[in-house]
């Protein structure tokens, strides 16, 4: 009889002998250890899905999950929302891709608009990163300067401008990165006058907000970045008709000069815009002059059947009703979970919005604000020493029913209107019962235990 961290591993294999036969062909075909996305690596592997609906999806042993993963955070109406599939279906049969304009983009375009006032100007891509690279192309013709100005940690795709500098192959010299929640780091960038943009992640860093922003720096780069004539991207890829109908920006009253925005507003299917002020986009325009014109090419932007599908759910959003009953149910998740943590006396905390982030570490105080981490160290928060019980915790609730996001070595509860009370409370047994397994294994290091 097996005993330990192995006993996990046999109970899930031996549940998942169909995706093992898949994981075996997958190996032999996706580089990334069979699989097709970073988040999808995991050990022994993720499971394979063969269907989807509300707050729940299926794999191929027939096991039945709560999902987390909610398509890595676009599914804030749960999978295969009536309205959505409707609308899709619908447009199915009328043509996928005309290659040419149409009503539906109009229509989607306006709701955005409506909920998002940066968006005095709109550019459809097919996914955010596709946006962050229009946003930089534009902050550069706009300012007529070259660099990019990140914070560290900030995630905004995988584009050699957008990708962590120290990667393997990567050549961004135009790129500095400076401290994250820093403001007189951001200042004294700034005041040298040389950046064409600085981008900032929605929320904070990883997903909405692993690493919170300041409000402390989130409230002084508007007043930085217009007396540096710098131009300011919120990446609201994530939290965008997520946090609030009007995305993280609407939740703290700010507005940036740019935004882009994906996941949520493509109600499931792959798409990314950018928003922003219509100087600054000008250069899209035909009609501007020859030195500061550019084109934007793209043989998927806003190709009818993703159109309405991201219009049939924006019509969702617009009265908050959807980002109001996920929050909800966020709340109940980690409220909860952190009296399941606090009652084993485990060093960690639930915390965020619609998205909850699982922090195990020192406890450097309690947050008032639920948004917050239990620290304001960034070290701290992402400590890869925790990496593994992140890990271990997320297969350990595979095993009883539930499914989180994955992310080497990070793992986040993904909140969908989908989601109901008793979805939660069942999770929290889980994530109880995950605690306790990994309690019995040994899975927590002593410095993590009577707190």
């Amino acid at each position: 009889m097996q005993t330990g961290k192995d006993a996990a591993v046999a109970e899930y294999l031996k549940n998942r002998s169909k995706a093992e036969k898949l994981h075996e062909q997958a190996v032999r075909l996706f580089a990334a250890g069979g699989a097709t996305h970073s988040a999808r690596v995991m050990d022994p592997f993720r499971p394979y899905i063969t269907h989807a609906k509300g707050s729940r999806k299926w794999d191929v042993d027939g096991n039945e999950y709560i999902d987390y993963v909610m398509g890595h955070g676009a599914l804030i109406l749960g999978h295969s929302h009536p309205a959505v599939v409707k609308a899709l279906e619908e447009q199915v049969a009328k043509g996928l891709l005309y290659g040419d304009n149409h009503e539906l983009v109009i229509e989607w375009a306006t709701l955005i608009q409506k909920m998002m006032p940066v968006a005095e100007r709109i550019e459809f891509c097919t996914c955010g990163q596709e946006a962050n690279m229009m946003a930089i192309w534009l902050s550069r013709i706009f300012t007529g300067r070259k660099k990019v100005l990140r914070f560290a940690e900030n995630f905004h795709g995988w584009g050699e401008e957008l990708v962590r500098k120290d990667s393997p192959g990567v050549y961004a010299d135009n790129v500095d990165v400076i401290p994250f929640n820093n403001v007189d780091a951001a200042a004294t960038a700034l005041a040298t006058k040389k950046y064409a943009i600085l981008m900032t992640e929605g929320g904070g860093a990883h997903m909405a907000g692993q690493v919170p922003i300041s409000d402390e720096l989130l409230y002084a780069l508007p007043k930085l970045t217009k007396e540096s004539g710098t131009v300011w991207l919120l990446d609201e890829v994530v939290t965008g008709f997520r946090d609030t109908q009007g995305g993280f920006q609407a939740l703290k009253g700010v507005k940036p000069d740019l935004s882009s925005v994906g996941k949520c507003m493509g109600g499931g299917l792959p798409v990314g815009a950018l928003l922003g002020r219509a100087d600054i986009m000008e250069s899209l325009s035909p009609k501007a002059p020859k030195e500061k014109r550019i084109g934007h090419s793209g043989t998927w932007n806003a190709n009818a059947a993703v159109a309405a599908a991201g219009a049939a759910a924006c019509r969702l959003y617009l009265d908050g009703a959807p980002q109001e009953a996920a929050r909800a149910r966020g709340n109940q998740l980690r409220e909860k979970g952190n009296e399941a943590l606090k009652a084993r006396g485990i060093s960690g905390r639930l915390y965020g919005r619609t998205i909850i982030h699982p922090y195990f570490g020192p406890l450097d105080f309690e947050p008032t604000d639920a948004s917050m981490a239990p620290t304001r160290d960034v070290k701290k928060i992402t400590d890869p020493t925790y990496g593994p019980i992140r890990d271990r915790l997320v297969l350990h609730m595979l095993n009883r029913g539930v499914s989180a996001l994955t992310a080497i070595g990070s793992a986040y509860f993904v909140m969908s209107s989908a989601h109901s009370k008793e979805d939660v409370d069942k999770t929290v047994q889980a994530f109880a019962a995950s605690l306790d397994a990994m309690l019995a294994e040994g899975s927590f290091p002593k410095a993590l235990l009577g707190s």
